[in-house]
């Protein structure tokens, strides 16, 4: 669990390094697999009373499915975080968190977890020039060639008609 001395602020803005786990429970149920630690840097300051501006950097791998082949690809993530802690129990700035008044601490670990989420691409590639998986039978294009015949598009039956009635007409 992360926490942060808001006592320490007494002396300056306070600059932190940790490192989360990748087995930790606050990155339980992510839709992505961590591969690494995640790494946080960053520095904590006030931003008037009972406000406190974190901002820093969050660094990890992960492993996700490429879109086209559903290969596991393994995705370096360095995102930057910027958030705002907050007493003011009526803040509806979705980049700030809502804190205890007078809290001794702060828990900045919803602010990870989301950011981290935030940072992992939606879309991911093995390489650019991936063929993907056959819709029909599931062979990866990549390593392979499949056996099925093409669908025809029922867009083109006219024009197919159309080709079929002027190539029979080429041959009387």
């Amino acid at each position: 669990m992360l926490r942060i001395d808001l006592g320490a602020l007494r002396h300056g803005p306070i600059d932190m390094a940790q490192v989360v786990s990748a087995d930790d429970t606050l990155l339980e149920g992510l839709e992505f697999q961590l591969s690494k630690d995640v790494s946080l840097h960053g520095r904590l300051m006030e931003a008037g009373a009972g406000r406190y501006y974190w901002h820093g950097r969050l660094e990890t791998q992960v492993q996700c499915p490429c879109r086209r082949c559903l290969a596991t690809v393994t995705v370096d993530v360095e995102h930057p975080i910027e958030v705002l802690f907050t007493e003011d129990q009526e803040a509806e700035d979705p980049a700030s968190y809502v804190i205890p008044p007078k809290a001794m601490e702060i828990d900045p670990g919803d602010a990870v977890r989301e950011e981290l989420i935030l940072s992992v691409p939606n879309y991911v590639l093995c390489s650019e020039q991936c063929k993907g998986i056959c819709a029909g039978c599931g062979v990866d294009l990549n390593t392979g060639s499949c056996t099925c015949k093409p669908e025809p598009d029922e867009r083109w039956a006219a024009l197919e008609a159309l080709k079929t009635a002027q190539h029979e007409e080429g041959r009387e």
